[in-house]
């Protein structure tokens, strides 16, 4: 059986408030294969981010494991994770490209900085063919490695993100709403920058999106989370022609172009991420199919061939799974 690249078990981040803990992420399972995309979905507030720092160990976690190729680093503390073999293995493209460079330093410097830290001792000529080599495959003019983020365009910081990111040639590239913050057309030419490097470099990502029209053209799998659970994981396809979850069907259903009438509108309040009761669904009390069985009975996330969801009522199901 081939080991994920990526495996995460149980994996918890709750904060203290006033009043108890907020579950940020609260048991999160995930895999990813080497080489695959995996799409992570939800609305604001749900856990994406902060499992995105977890898993960039730029957070400790409050529980749980994080493995790559089957080697724990989640008990690595994140103060220290910043210096250690297994950083330059996991690399991240962050959503706002002007707030993630530093400006001062020149689009050289930023792209050269993790190869510096991380690259073992290198020549100024390796560091050198290193940097004008990754802003050769993504498509960045050399003339501007001598200029500053303020000077650039937000595609072109788009790229020098990317460049950066996979200087160290990376196995997992996290990708943070990489496209959020662009024109619709420059967009286009992000996305089709990432195809190409994917099959070029063959890494694999983890996809952070709202747009679920980008995660469908972009990824392999596709991860729906919701008040800090995975309420959902299955082939893109899967997800897009036959979901599974309530959930799930709502935000499809919300995509800019879909069917006016066949919006599903939610109605209630999402239940509090504080100290919430174990034993009630995270989507009960919004959720149109909801019965007393969530009310008292938390469901699992159930794997049925490649799809696994958490529902006790699943839309791909005609039986009842308890």
């Amino acid at each position: 059986m081939t080991v994920p690249l990526l495996e995460l078990e149980s994996l918890k981040k709750f904060y203290p408030t006033g009043t108890g803990q907020l579950h940020a992420v609260d048991g999160v399972d995930l895999k990813i294969a080497p080489g695959e995309s995996l799409g992570l979905v939800g609305e604001s507030g749900c856990g994406k981010s902060t499992l995105v720092r977890v898993l960039a160990r730029l957070i400790d976690a409050t529980g749980g494991a994080i493995r790559i190729d089957g080697q724990s680093i989640g008990e690595i503390p994140a103060r220290r994770f910043g210096t250690n073999p297994h950083r330059r293995r996991i690399q991240v493209v962050f959503q706002d490209p002007t707030d993630s460079l530093n400006p001062q330093f020149s689009i050289f410097d930023s792209i050269a900085d993790p190869l510096r830290r991380l690259g073992g001792k290198k020549s100024r000529a390796e560091v050198t063919e290193a940097v004008y080599e990754a802003a050769r495959i993504t498509h960045l003019p050399v003339e501007l490695l001598s200029r500053y983020p303020h000077q650039l365009s937000g595609g072109q910081k788009a790229r020098v993100g990317i460049a950066r990111a996979i200087i160290l040639r990376p196995e997992l590239l996290i990708l943070d709403e990489p496209t959020s913050a662009l024109d619709v057309s420059v967009q286009v030419v992000i996305l089709q920058l990432l195809g190409q490097l994917r099959k070029t470099l063959g890494m694999s990502y983890l996809f952070v999106s709202h747009d679920l029209n980008v995660v469908k053209l972009i990824c392999d799998r596709v991860a729906v989370m919701y008040l800090g659970r995975i309420i959902e994981c299955a082939p893109v396809d899967q997800i897009f022609t036959r979901p599974a979850h309530p959930y799930t069907k709502a935000l499809l259903s919300a995509i800019p172009g879909a069917s006016v009438e066949g919006r599903i509108r939610l109605n209630g309040e999402p239940r509090s991420p504080i100290d919430p009761d174990p034993n009630v669904c995270r989507f009960y009390g919004r959720c149109p199919m909801g019965q007393e069985l969530c009310a008292r009975e938390a469901p699992p996330l159930v794997e049925i061939g490649a799809h696994a969801a958490a529902c006790h009522f699943r839309l791909d199901q005609e039986e009842v799974l308890a």
